[in-house]
C-alpha cells in the first residue's frame, strides 16, 4: 500500500502462514488475521476526530482487513485526557464519516471501541509516555467539574509511571459512587454512541472492558465494594457490562459488537481475586449473547507497555467462548503471532506498537521483512504528522 492510502499489488504469499489465512467473522469476511489494535493516539483536538486520522487509518488499511479505532467516550463524562475522540454528538458521527470512508473504499472493515473513563488523576503533560495514569481522568475534563463516575467513591493510590520509571506521587480526585439510576443511564449512553458508531458508518463496536476503565471497575473485586446488585459475588459484578452489550446488540446487532477484556490486568489497581473465574464467567456469558467477537489481553502484560512472565493462559477463556477470539499485549513479531493462530489458542491477533510503526505490518509479515521500531516519545504528542504518518513503508 502507497503511503497515500492507495493499494499496491501484494506480492505472493512466499510459504504458509497461519497468521494471513482467510478467516470468516459472522458477517465479515477478513483476508488475513493481522488485526490493528485500538491505540490512543491524542490527537482529536477538542474531543472531535481530524481530517489526519484518514491518513493514519488508511495507510493501515488492506483489504479484507480488520482495523479497531482507537477509543472513543461514549458522553462528556467519559472524558479523561485531551484529545481524545468521542462518538456522542453529531459534530462527532460527522468527523468520523471521512475516516471511515477512508478504510471501506480500501477495502478494510472498521470497528469502533466506545469507552468509559473511570477515577482521576492530576493530568501531566501528555505528549510523555505513561503508562499507569494513561487513562485516569482528572476534574476539569469531567462537565462543570464534577467528579468522575465510577462503581465506588474511594480513590486509587498509585505512583505516576512515566518513559518506563516509576515517576512522582499522582492526585486522584475522588470519584463518584454511581447509583442503580445512573448506571442505566450510563448503560443508555453507551447504545445511543453504538448508533451513532454506525451512523458514522462503522461496521460494528467494541466494547471497552478492559485496562482499568469503567466497565472493568465493575468486574474487579479489588475495586468494586458495592453490596448492591452490581457488587459482591461474581454474577452481580458483571452484570453492569453484560447489561451494556444486550442493549448494544439490541441496538445494532449482536453480529457487529466485540468486547475486550483484561481479566489478568490489574491496571489503575484494578485487579480481581480470581481472575481465572472472572475470565471464564464473561467468555460463557458473552458466547450465549453472540456477540462477533471476544479480545482479550494476554496475562503477561503487567503493564500496557511491557510483558511480564506469568503461568497464566487465556486457554480457558478461548474454551469458553464459541465465537472469535482475539489475543492482544505483547505481539511484535510474525513467528509468535503465527503459533498462537497455529495452535488454535486464538482466531486473530491485535498488534499495537507493531502496526503503529509499520503500517504496512501484513505485507511486512507476507515477506518476512523488518520491521521498523516505534519511537515511544511520539506515542501521545498532538503532532498530526511525526510518530503518526511518517513511519515509512517498505517501498519508502
Amino acid at each position: 500500500m502507497e503511503k497515500d492510502g492507495r493499494e499496491k499489488n501484494e506480492e505472493p504469499t512466499m510459504e504458509s502462514i497461519p497468521l494471513l489465512s482467510p478467516y470468516n467473522m459472522t458477517i465479515f469476511h477478513l483476508s488475513h488475521r493481522v488485526v490493528l489494535a485500538p491505540l490512543s493516539r491524542l490527537r482529536s483536538y477538542n474531543f472531535t476526530p481530524q481530517p489526519h486520522a484518514i491518513l493514519y487509518y488508511t495507510q493501515r488499511t488492506t483489504k479484507g482487513g480488520l482495523l479497531i479505532s482507537e477509543a472513543s467516550g461514549i458522553s462528556d463524562t467519559a472524558q479523561g485526557i485531551p484529545n481524545t475522540p468521542g462518538i456522542w454528538k453529531k459534530e462527532h458521527v460527522e468527523a468520523w464519516k471521512p475516516i471511515v470512508d477512508g478504510v471501506h473504499n480500501n477495502g478494510g472493515i472498521f470497528f469502533l471501541p466506545t469507552l468509559a473513563f473511570w477515577q482521576s488523576f492530576q493530568h501531566h503533560k501528555y505528549n510523555t509516555t505513561m503508562h499507569r495514569g494513561l487513562c485516569i481522568i482528572q476534574n476539569s475534563y469531567q462537565p462543570d467539574g464534577r467528579s468522575p463516575i465510577s462503581s465506588t467513591d474511594k480513590p486509587i493510590y498509585a505512583r505516576l509511571f512515566i518513559g518506563g520509571s516509576e515517576g512522582e506521587d499522582v492526585h486522584y480526585s475522588p470519584p463518584h459512587r454511581l447509583t442503580t439510576d445512573e448506571i442505566s443511564q450510563v448503560v443508555n449512553d453507551f447504545r445511543i454512541a453504538a448508533r451513532n458508531a454506525i451512523e458514522a458508518g462503522f461496521d460494528g463496536v467494541e466494547i471497552h472492558g478492559a485496562n482499568g476503565y469503567l466497565i472493568d471497575q465493575f468486574m474487579k473485586d479489588q475495586v468494586n465494594d458495592r453490596t448492591d446488585r452490581y457488587g459482591g459475588r461474581l454474577e452481580n459484578r458483571c452484570r453492569f457490562p453484560l447489561e451494556i452489550v444486550e442493549a448494544i446488540s439490541n441496538e445494532i446487532g449482536s453480529e457487529r459488537v466485540g468486547v475486550r477484556l483484561s481479566p489478568f490486568t490489574d491496571y489503575n489497581e484494578s485487579g480481581d481475586s480470581d481472575p481465572h473465574s472472572l475470565g471464564i464467567f464473561m467468555a460463557e456469558s458473552l458466547s450465549r449473547l453472540r456477540i462477533a467477537y471476544c479480545h482479550v489481553i494476554e496475562p503477561r502484560m503487567v503493564t500496557q507497555f511491557e510483558k511480564g512472565e506469568t503461568r497464566n493462559t487465556l486457554v480457558s477463556m478461548r474454551k469458553a467462548f464459541a465465537g472469535t477470539f482475539i489475543v492482544a499485549g505483547g505481539y511484535h513479531d510474525r513467528d509468535e503471532a503465527n503459533r498462537v493462530v497455529e495452535n488454535g489458542d486464538a482466531d486473530l491477533v491485535a498488534f499495537g506498537r507493531a502496526f503503529l510503526a509499520n503500517p504496512d505490518l501484513p505485507r511486512r509479515f507476507r515477506l518476512n521483512a523488518q520491521l521498523n521500531k516505534y519511537d515511544r516519545s511520539t506515542f501521545y504528542t498532538d503532532d498530526p504528522v511525526v510518530g503518526y504518518t511518517d513511519y515509512p513503508f517498505l517501498d519508502d
